[in-house]
Formats: C-alpha cells, sequence, structure tokens
C-alpha cells in the first residue's frame, strides 16, 4: 500500500527517512513481542500503539502532501488501516500494519532505484570539469567553458567532456556506458572522439569540435532528465484508478461491517488490499526496461515512448547512415593499363594520404584495411572539390574527377566505364596516363541483413524503406533486403506523408539521422534518430536514439520494451488479483487481520521482484 515517489536523478539509494521509520516500527512490534517475558506486560499494547503512531504521523503528512498536489494517494488505505485498529484497540495489528507499509516503502526505494541504475550511472559519468591548455599552461575549467577549437588533456581515466579529434597521442576509449560495447575503441591522431567515453590508456591531446551544450554526452544527459520526469500512460493510468481501487477498497470493508457487524473483519479486509501492482509494479517494470535498453545503446525519452514502442508493427527507414554507411566507400577498382588493382590502390591511397577530404579518408582506409604499405606522399596539391596531383615512388600522381584527370593529363575526355546506379568514380592517372577508376559507393552496412531479420523477429511486421536518392539507388540498395516498400526520390514532406500513410495500419517507428528526417521523426508514433553521426535537428525530433550507429541494437531494444510492458501487465493482473481475493477471504471471515497484513506485504514483495524481471 505505497503512494508512488518521484525519484530524483542521482537520489539517496534509500531514503533516510523510510530507514528510521522501518526501524521505528520494527523496534515497536518486537519490543512488544518480548516486555511480557520482562514481566511488563502491561505495556505491550502502549508500545505497539506508539509504534504505529510515529508511522502513521508521517503517513498522514504524505497524503496530506499528495491531497494538495492533487494526487489521491493510495497511502489513505493504509492510513485508513492503521488508524482503525489503532481505534478498536488491535495495536498488535495496527503495530504489523505499521512495520508492513515501513518495509514496503524501503522496498519501493530498492526497486525504483534498482531499475533506474543504469540511467543514473549515465547521469554520474557526466564530467563537471576539463584541462585546458592556455599558452602553454594546463588549466582546469568548467566544461561550459570550452569553445570550438580549444585543446584539451585527457588524462588516463577521465571521462571525454565534449566532442572533438585527437591531435596527438592515441586513444583507446571505453563506450560501455555509451554502448554497451565491451570491446574498447581505438582512437588514432585526427580522428574523432565522441563525449562521454572514459580514457582507459595513457593521456592525450584532442580539440573540442563542438560545445559542452552541443556535445553527444550532454545530449545523452538532457535525454535522461526527460526519461526519468516523462510519466508513462500505464502509469497514468494506474493514477486514475486509484480512485477506483480506494472506493472499492472501502466499500468491500463498509460493506462487510454493515453486513456482520464485525468491525475486526472490515479491519482485515483494510489492511488486505493492496494497491501496489498498480502503483509500483508499473514503473518500476516500465523504468526497468528503460535501463535495459540504454545499456544497450537505445535511449528513451520516456516511459510513454518504451509503451508505445512495445505495440510497434510498421517501421520507416531512411537509406542514408541507417542502412548503409552514409559516406562513400570503395567499392571497386577497374583496371584502365597494365596496372594491377592493389598497386592502383596503394598508390591512390598513397598521394591522397595528403587530403582531409572524407572520401580520401575512404580510399586510405580501404587500402588499409588489404594490408598496403603505403608511401609518403611528395609535391602534393589540391584542388579543392576537384582532385589532387603529386608524387609518389617517383610516380606523377593524379587522383579525382574525369574533367579535372583530363585536364591535367591534357586530354578533351576520359573514358567512363559502365556503373550502377548510386556510385561514383574517381579517376586515377599515373606517369601521365589514365590508370583506371576507384568505384565509390555508399555500401550498405554488414550488419543490416541480420538487422533487419532481427527487427522481423521483435515484431516488426512491415519495413518500409524512404530514401530522398533516386529511385534506381533505392532499388539496388534494398534488393535482397526481403523490404516491403521501396520508396526514393522523396522531399522532406513526401516522407511525413508515408509516415503518415503506415500509421493508419498500426503503431509506426521511424529511423532516419538527417535534417531531412526532422519532419518526418516528429510525425511518427516512435521516432528514431541515429544519435552517434545523427543531426542535431534529428536528435531533436526524435523520441529515441540509437547511441550506436547499429540498427541491430534497435532490436534489442524493440525487445526490451516489448518484454517490459508484458511483465507491467502481467504484474497488474495478478498482483490485483490476488488482493481482491485476500479482500474476499478476509470479508468472509478466512483471514485474520495480522495475516492480512502479512499476505498483503508477500503479494507486494512478489509483485515487485516480478517486475524486476525486465531487468534481465
Amino acid at each position: 500500500m505505497h503512494r508512488r515517489q518521484t525519484a530524483q536523478p542521482g537520489g539517496d539509494v534509500l531514503s533516510p527517512i523510510r530507514i528510521i521509520l522501518f526501524i521505528i516500527a520494527s523496534a515497536g512490534l518486537a519490543g512488544g513481542l518480548l516486555v511480557p517475558f520482562a514481566g511488563l506486560g502491561a505495556f505491550q499494547g502502549w508500545i505497539f500503539g506508539l509504534a504505529a503512531a510515529a508511522v502513521l504521523a508521517v503517513l498522514l503528512v504524505d497524503i496530506v502532501t499528495s491531497l494538495l498536489a492533487g494526487e489521491i494517494g493510495l497511502d489513505i488505505v493504509a492510513g485508513l488501516s492503521i488508524s482503525a485498529a489503532l481505534l478498536f484497540g488491535e495495536t498488535l495489528a495496527a503495530g504489523v500494519v505499521a512495520l508492513m507499509y515501513a518495509g514496503g516503502q524501503l522496498l519501493e526505494d530498492y526497486a525504483a532505484n534498482r531499475a533506474r541504475a543504469d540511467m543514473k550511472a549515465l547521469l554520474a559519468r557526466a564530467p563537471k570539469t576539463a584541462l585546458r591548455y592556455d599558452d602553454g599552461h594546463l588549466e582546469e575549467v568548467a566544461i561550459d567553458a570550452i569553445r570550438p577549437g580549444d585543446l584539451l588533456l585527457i588524462r588516463q581515466g577521465d571521462v571525454v567532456p565534449v566532442d572533438g579529434r585527437v591531435t596527438n597521442g592515441r586513444a583507446l576509449l571505453d563506450m560501455a556506458a555509451l554502448t554497451g560495447e565491451s570491446v574498447p575503441v581505438k582512437r588514432a591522431e585526427g580522428q574523432d572522439v565522441q563525449s562521454g567515453a572514459g580514457s582507459l590508456d595513457a593521456a592525450f591531446d584532442m580539440e573540442a569540435s563542438k560545445p559542452a551544450a552541443e556535445s553527444a554526452y550532454a545530449g545523452i544527459v538532457r535525454l535522461v532528465q526527460a526519461a526519468q520526469a516523462a510519466k508513462a500512460p500505464m502509469v497514468r493510468l494506474a493514477d486514475r484508478y486509484a480512485l477506483v481501487f480506494l472506493v472499492v477498497t472501502v466499500g468491500l470493508a463498509g460493506a462487510t461491517w454493515f453486513l456482520t457487524g464485525n468491525h475486526i473483519r472490515m479491519l482485515a479486509v483494510l489492511v488486505s488490499a493492496t494497491p501496489c501492482p498498480l502503483i509500483l509494479a508499473v514503473p518500476v517494470a516500465i523504468i526497468a526496461g528503460m535501463g535495459k535498453a540504454a545499456r544497450r545503446g537505445v535511449l528513451m525519452k520516456g516511459g510513454p515512448v518504451l509503451e508505445t514502442m512495445a505495440r510497434a508493427v510498421n517501421l520507416v527507414i531512411d537509406k542514408t547512415g541507417t542502412l548503409t554507411r552514409g559516406r562513400a566507400e570503395l567499392a571497386g577498382i577497374i583496371p584502365a593499363a597494365r596496372w594491377e588493382p592493389d598497386e592502383m590502390l596503394r598508390i591512390a591511397a598513397s598521394l591522397e594520404q595528403a587530403s582531409a577530404h572524407v572520401t580520401a579518408a575512404s580510399i586510405v582506409a580501404a587500402a588499409q584495411a588489404r594490408g598496403l604499405a603505403l608511401s609518403s606522399p611528395q609535391e602534393v596539391h589540391e584542388t579543392a572539390g576537384e582532385g589532387l596531383e603529386g608524387r609518389v615512388d617517383g610516380h606523377s600522381v593524379i587522383v579525382g574527377g574525369h574533367d579535372f584527370v583530363a585536364r591535367r593529363l591534357g586530354l578533351p575526355v576520359l573514358p567512363r566505364p559502365q556503373r550502377e546506379a548510386g556510385t561514383a568514380l574517381a579517376a586515377l592517372a599515373i606517369s601521365g596516363r589514365l590508370a583506371g577508376h576507384l568505384l565509390l559507393a555508399d555500401a550498405v552496412r554488414p550488419e543490416t541483413p541480420l538487422a533487419l531479420e532481427r527487427l522481423r523477429q521483435a515484431g516488426i511486421e512491415r519495413i518500409v524503406l524512404a530514401s530522398g536518392d533516386s529511385q534506381a539507388v533505392v532499388d539496388r540498395i534494398g534488393e535482397g533486403l526481403g523490404l516491403d516498400l521501396l520508396r526514393g526520390g522523396l522531399k522532406p514532406e513526401q516522407k511525413v506523408s508515408i509516415v503518415v500513410a503506415e500509421r493508419r495500419s498500426g503503431v509506426t517507428l521511424m529511423v532516419g539521422d538527417g535534417v531531412n528526417d526532422a519532419p518526418a521523426l516528429a510525425v511518427a508514433d516512435v521516432g528514431i534518430s541515429m544519435g552517434a553521426t545523427g543531426s542535431a535537428a534529428a536528435t531533436e525530433s526524435a523520441d529515441a536514439v540509437l547511441l550506436v550507429d547499429d540498427l541491430t541494437r534497435l532490436a534489442e531494444g524493440l525487445s526490451a520494451a516489448r518484454r517490459a510492458r508484458a511483465i507491467a501487465v502481467q504484474s497488474v493482473l495478478a498482483g490485483l488479483g490476488l488482493s481482491f481475493a485476500a479482500m474476499l477471504a478476509a470479508a468472509f471471515g478466512y483471514i485474520t487481520v495480522v495475516e492480512g497484513a502479512l499476505l498483503q506485504e508477500a503479494i507486494d514483495v512478489a509483485v515487485i521482484l516480478n517486475a524486476l524481471r525486465a531487468l534481465r
């Protein structure tokens, strides 16, 4: 018989007031049972009564506070039970109910804090200060003072305070708190690092790319705070039913007294009432489900998001950055002369080391993945947006667009090999002759087929690919993925129309990462942003964020949501069924007052432990 409490982020694991209340109730009941052995049996009732009265005084304050806040606290049932027991001289029963109530309050604290542990851990990791270089000296500053371009020192054991990139040294990062990944992630000089990651190795320097308020971890903290403040629909439903439960309990107790004239039976009915399945099991299960999803890298903005996700049957998904990596990668090598493909790639990647262009990085990464030994480029000159030229191992090398390479070779035009829709060509010239082409494409993520299969297993019945790319590109990407509908060439408003149409047949999720996805994310039943690479607009419009760019995590989050909701419903139905059975048994005289109090607490414990299964 407990009133739902709003847990504060970072609060104590157990409330000191509730601990004191439990000690008083325990001492009172134990003392009352022991005094007859000391020849002080005449004081037994007083000891039981005083302990129960102390608990009742705190309980009445809680009840008044709830009523003033416009909430019908179900602690009213506990207050009526203890008051009636004291009024009728049933001090032992009053002491037992007081102990059960105080113990239940501690159990509620434990369950709620256990369920929130994963999200509270994310908040606790948020750094407050950072070490910043200032004229060659280090100073400790508040992270709010950090600006893009500031040079920071990240020591072993530090949490990266803002988003940035490594400028000196090598980073070995613990991403487990953010993404659930147990394997440390390496970041070399020039590579990006995400705020919130923990440094596991030697110190390194990094340049801040965003202020603290706009960094990834700050967004995560805001999401967690919103999630803790939001009240799930099932919890709001429980609040509405609280008055109904109270009326039924008091009505049954009054009817029992009126029909039997036995106030003890009436009292037994009151102490057997257990509203916990409504007011405690539901939030515990929902919060536990959110915590489990957060451990796997799926952060939801509140309980309503989890409940809606649990009922989802349709999924609308963008292509770029979701099904694909969102950047051009080497898809093939087409020789035009005597050069071997691997040697072509090695020479091109050696030259591209001098460029900061994203395509250059992809070519270098492809060469490194094949274990090719790259040479140092010399006499490099880059024409922004067109190409790169220089010398590698004594060869003059040109890499870039067809027009750029043709001009440098003094040719009117270069032959173009056939290619699939959605792919791009980079021409490569070595020693004054066309050596061939590098084929670049935004490739499907290797985990995409498995992710889509797991989403089907998690209950998604229909998957629609909606992209702004051409229909030919969408058809190529969607081929073999088993999608239900492929739509390309869409403007943002057309994506919105598709989401609205899908919602007519069931609860619909939308996954995207770009600015053009934000409107569709906003109109979906649940909008989900690819947070690691997604735009700020998409993240703000979304209801949930994938902290790691892996759609298999969405399937895991969806499964966690369905399981948490099922456990919440199960707890309510089983708990209320047992409660009404106990009340009826008490009304017919089969349960005494003390037995009713003990049975009520047993039902509480069973329901709460069942709700905590959502953590597993």
